[in-house]
């Protein structure tokens, strides 16, 4: 965008550092970031020198050479204390390890249980605490290192937030956001709560998973494969907004290479290759996007219809009959005609051929919620 002249990001929620390649934005004459939750280094061009307070404003740690900012070599003494702040909050948690009770456990897996707990400050958060680091269990601590180098790393409104963690000779856990509506999983085995779940929810959860795949697969570079994909693994928030969870699986597709694994994922949700390969590319998360889109619809795993379903579009009319969650009410016709696209693009998603299926940038476009 060399020839930008003037951008407004303002009250728009942004975080982090601002990326220095502002400075390469010669053309850029006007900049207001105000009222979000940018910080670090400001960077040195003649927009932002020549910003108004009002247009950088709002915004939480910001420092250069700018009237009214600190200098950044004064802020390098506020990072520390910010890092003095996590040993406050980290360690009160380290300390009651051992009384961690099943009655504030909220899920449990292969790699550890997860529970609810109060900081100090008062703030709820999830602790995920991983299976002590024993020798015969190293695959536990390998996937809790996965886990963090992935999450330090990437940022999105559709996955789930990280706080930190921490690595101890007993027990190795991570800190992130608590979501009060637990796992789609657990949504969809409760009649109650998956009558609550209705169909303009249950496609924006879906949407949910797209967007969020969406950034891992194009946006993040090297490109990320979560490669357990699952009703399990997407939580909700009291919006019922979807975020992808459990990245201990994960991997980073590197450039030029085969790109080589073990195999991973949930019983129900791999992609068939996974079988005879142990090649991993983004195409295992789109079968697996497939597999959840039509679980959402249908409110429970659809894999008897997974194993029925042809390749002729004929069949659509009366599978969408078959798929349809009876604890919801007959959607219109509009949602319809919504729930047939989605059903569509998760039958296109379920190809056995990896190259045959969309990638998840496709499906974003063909999904029409």
């Amino acid at each position: 965008m060399q020839s930008l002249e003037k951008l407004n990001l303002s009250h728009n929620n942004l975080s982090g550092f601002i990326p220095s390649c502002f400075e390469e934005l010669h053309g850029l004459s006007y900049i207001d970031i105000s009222y979000n939750e940018l910080h670090g280094s400001i960077p040195n061009s003649t927009a932002f020198r020549d910003a108004p307070m009002e247009a950088l404003q709002g915004n939480k740690g910001l420092c250069g050479d700018i009237k009214g900012f600190p200098s950044c070599k004064a802020s390098k003494s506020h990072k520390q204390a910010s890092r003095k702040i996590w040993v406050v909050i980290v360690f009160p948690l380290l300390g009651i390890t051992n009384d961690f009770d099943d009655e504030h456990c909220i899920g449990k897996g292969g790699q550890g249980s997860v529970y609810k707990a109060e900081l100090p400050s008062g703030e709820i958060v999830a602790v995920k605490k991983f299976h002590s680091p024993l020798p015969s269990e190293m695959a536990s601590q390998q996937e809790f290192l996965n886990e963090v180098k992935t999450l330090t790393g990437i940022r999105h409104r559709n996955i789930v937030k990280f706080y930190g963690f921490c690595s101890h000779a007993r027990h190795s856990f991570i800190v992130y956001e608590y979501l009060e509506m637990g796992s789609l999983a657990m949504i969809l085995s409760n009649d109650a709560a998956a009558k609550d779940l209705g169909w303009t929810k249950r496609m924006n959860v879906i949407k949910g998973v797209v967007d969020a795949l969406s950034y891992m697969h194009n946006d993040c570079f090297p490109p990320i494969v979560h490669r357990d994909i699952s009703s399990k693994n997407v939580l909700l928030d009291l919006e019922n907004e979807a975020h992808v969870s459990d990245f201990g699986t994960a991997k980073f597709l590197k450039p030029d290479s085969s790109n080589w694994a073990e195999l991973a994922g949930t019983y129900g949700y791999v992609a068939p290759e996974l079988a005879y390969t142990m090649k991993v590319t983004e195409k295992c998360d789109v079968y697996s996007f497939g597999v959840l889109a039509l679980e959402v619809i249908k409110g429970k795993h659809p894999r008897d219809f997974i194993s029925s379903i042809s390749s002729s579009s004929s069949n659509l009319e009366i599978a969408l009959n078959e798929m349809l969650d009876p604890r919801l009410p007959t959607p219109s016709h509009n949602v319809q005609d919504k729930l047939i696209s989605i059903m569509e693009v998760a039958i296109s998603c379920l190809d056995e051929s990896p190259e045959s299926r969309p990638t998840i940038q496709k499906v974003s476009q063909l999904l029409k919620i």
